[in-house]
């Protein structure tokens, strides 16, 4: 199989070109048809990459393919070379098999958008890229994709550009991501200083040999932990994803579940030995990150009254469970959780995307209500994703966050407290979600029906259920959300089938916490983690449902505890006069230094041009005067 890896980014890829050379020849739906086919395609030679691996001994599990010699540049050499091994392919699956139900959601979602063949172009294009960043066998491949799935974010959040407000999310996300890209790329130079090279399986070798300073390793930990902030949206740099929901909603599900926004969590991951080599206290910044922005993001969710707004805060929370888990050395959970998320996360998802499309482009709950009853698949299989993120066994996310918390107690008891009551709020905000979307009174009776940039009117005023291209991949979806969690149960090593996939990738790195007061106790750990959630569905219920108290929503929260709005006026007040600052030091000082000297060289040379008269008797005299000082230095030497 190694000789055909590249077929897995060379499909997508040339779907891309397809559409792009006969994107208004194939028209709708076949441009939608020819993305579909293309990243399904992929995904079925990554799947048969998959059992090549597992039919091979532990040992032998990397497959590399070198394409060409990309960057010979000294003692720099870089290949163009894609890596497979169970970390690549672990990603790779979900997310071509991911992707392709949302492309095929997407057929039905865009129809009648006037740009439908450019939105499919599109999607395989950062498909494409997200399989180079997971596949490269180098960082600098991984860049090479890591830049990619950024500019496709911007061209995909912005793709009904005409609307101002999906025109500044585009820049914002694209903005943001540069600081993390900034991190990424130190990392970057700090390894080839300390190894030589940017090669991953040479950078870890060499941090398990010991062979690169704890200092230097810190600080590549450090890095890293900005550029994953930047795409996987963290405090300080999570702000750019919840504006992220201006893109139409098969963008959101394809950021937000299965591709972008894991890319951190899978950098941090692919690097563990060099995590492990740094000093303690990198993995407990990053631990405490990661508990930080799951509860930031989870008390904002509660408040938020756009469905997308609510996921979107979900993921972000989600993501902070997963660094968490990175932090507490749970590598090993966190892929489970990353993957597991892939699957409910992208079907709540698409579940609003289908409400959205039933009832005419509406998005705001408080208009919603009793929708189960005229959208039964799409309420059916969203109910599904709710109880999978809620952490109620024995869907998906149940077991993934809780070995999650397991390894957060045995690691630091007060980020396990951080990662519990973000549990609990988690199980609140989505049952007041289902509650309001799905239950209750139907208060869309007396909505007006909001209209979008496209979709079919033909039910104005009513809520309808989505065509079947729309509720198949909600079907498929709902059944990983409910086995998904088979890969890694908690009853024996022999059901840990994850951790075993995952070993050759992480074992050095993942912690042991055998023989911890939380390991031998994880059962009572576990029923707390179902109290925890029953707790939270409970309270939902009774302020959403039963009107036994009333919601708690300050506007502080809905409006993001005002974080945006801090960052927009530092960067648009002091920032935007310390930049114009810095730009006009660098054309007074530096470029006036630069010009200065020119116009100084400029002068003399005019004087000296000036000497230049084409006559021989001025060049005679000058000869005679210089004959003459050189005559009077021999004498004046000799006197003295």
């Amino acid at each position: 199989m190694a000789d055909l890896l590249w077929l897995i980014p060379a499909l997508p890829l040339a779907g891309f070109l397809v559409i792009l050379v006969l994107g208004r020849r194939l028209g709708e739906p076949g441009a939608g048809v020819v993305a579909t086919l293309a990243t399904a395609s992929s995904f079925l030679v990554v799947a048969a990459t998959y059992f090549d691996l597992l039919g091979r001994p532990e040992e032998e599990r990397n497959l590399v393919l070198r394409v060409f010699e990309w960057v010979p540049v000294g003692s720099l050499k870089v290949d163009m070379a894609l890596a497979a091994d169970p970390l690549s392919i672990a990603m790779a699956l979900f997310v071509t098999g991911i992707s392709s139900l949302i492309h095929l959601y997407a057929i039905g979602y865009m129809k009648g958008d006037p740009k439908f063949p450019k939105f499919f172009m599109y999607l395989n294009l950062f498909v494409f890229s997200m399989l180079m960043l997971v596949m490269g066998e180098n960082l600098l491949v991984t860049f090479l994709g890591w830049e990619g799935v950024g500019a496709c974010s911007y061209f995909l959040i912005s793709f009904w550009h005409d609307r101002e407000s999906a025109a500044t999310a585009g820049k914002k996300a694209f903005v943001t991501n540069r600081v993390g890209d900034w991190g990424m790329m130190v990392a970057m130079f700090l390894a080839f200083s300390a190894v030589g090279t940017l090669s991953y399986g040479a950078i870890n070798h060499a941090a398990e040999k010991g062979q690169i300073a704890a200092v230097t390793a810190t600080g590549i930990a450090l890095m890293l932990l900005v550029a994953a902030c930047g795409k996987s949206a963290q405090l300080p740099l999570y702000l750019w994803l919840p504006d992220a929901m201006e893109g139409p909603t098969p963008v959101s599900a394809l950021i937000h579940a299965a591709t972008m926004v894991t890319s951190g969590v899978f950098l941090l991951t692919r690097m563990a030995p060099v995590l492990d080599a740094a000093h303690p206290w990198a993995t407990d910044v990053i631990a405490v990150v990661g508990a930080a922005t799951a509860l930031f993001a989870a008390t904002i969710a509660v408040a938020q009254t756009d469905i997308k707004k609510v996921l979107a805060y979900s993921t972000v929370s989600q993501l902070g469970f997963m660094f968490l888990a990175i932090g507490s050395g749970a590598y090993v959970a966190a892929v489970f959780h990353m993957i597991t998320h892939a699957f409910f996360k992208a079907l709540l998802f698409l579940g609003s995307g289908s409400v959205i499309h039933g009832m005419h482009h509406e998005q705001d709950m408080r208009r919603m209500g009793a929708l189960r009853k005229v959208m039964p698949i799409t309420g059916f299989t969203f109910i599904i994703g709710w109880l999978a993120i809620a952490g109620v066994p024995p869907f998906a996310g149940f077991w993934s966050k809780d070995e999650i918390l397991l390894y957060a107690f045995a690691n630091n008891r007060a980020l396990w407290a951080v990662g519990m009551v973000t549990a609990l709020l988690t199980a609140y905000y989505m049952t007041r979600q289902v509650v309001m979307v799905f239950f209750g009174e139907a208060r869309w009776h007396d909505a007006a029906a909001a209209h979008g940039a496209h979709g079919d009117h033909s039910h104005e005023g009513e809520p309808h259920e989505s065509p079947w291209v729309m509720t198949a991949p909600l079907v498929v979806l709902a059944a990983l959300s409910v086995v998904g969690g088979g890969m890694q149960l908690p009853f024996s090593k022999s059901t840990h089938w994850l951790e075993h996939w995952l070993a050759p990738v992480v074992h050095g790195a993942e912690a042991d916490i055998k023989g911890t007061w939380a390991y031998d106790n994880k059962w009572w750990l576990l029923v707390l983690a179902i109290l925890v959630a029953s707790a939270g569905i409970a309270a939902s219920i009774a302020v959403y449902s039963r009107g036994r108290a009333r919601p708690i929503e300050p506007t502080v929260l809905a409006d993001g505890w005002r974080y945006d709005s801090l960052v927009s006026a530092v960067v648009g007040g002091p920032g935007r006069a310390a930049f114009q600052a810095v730009a006009d030091a660098d054309a007074g000082i530096v470029d006036g230094a630069v010009n200065g000297t020119g116009r100084v060289v400029l002068s003399l040379s005019g004087l000296v041009r000036r000497t230049q008269t084409g006559f021989v008797r001025g060049y005679a005299a000058i000869v005679g005067a210089g004959a003459v000082l050189v005559l009077a230095w021999f004498l004046l030497r000799g006197w003295t």
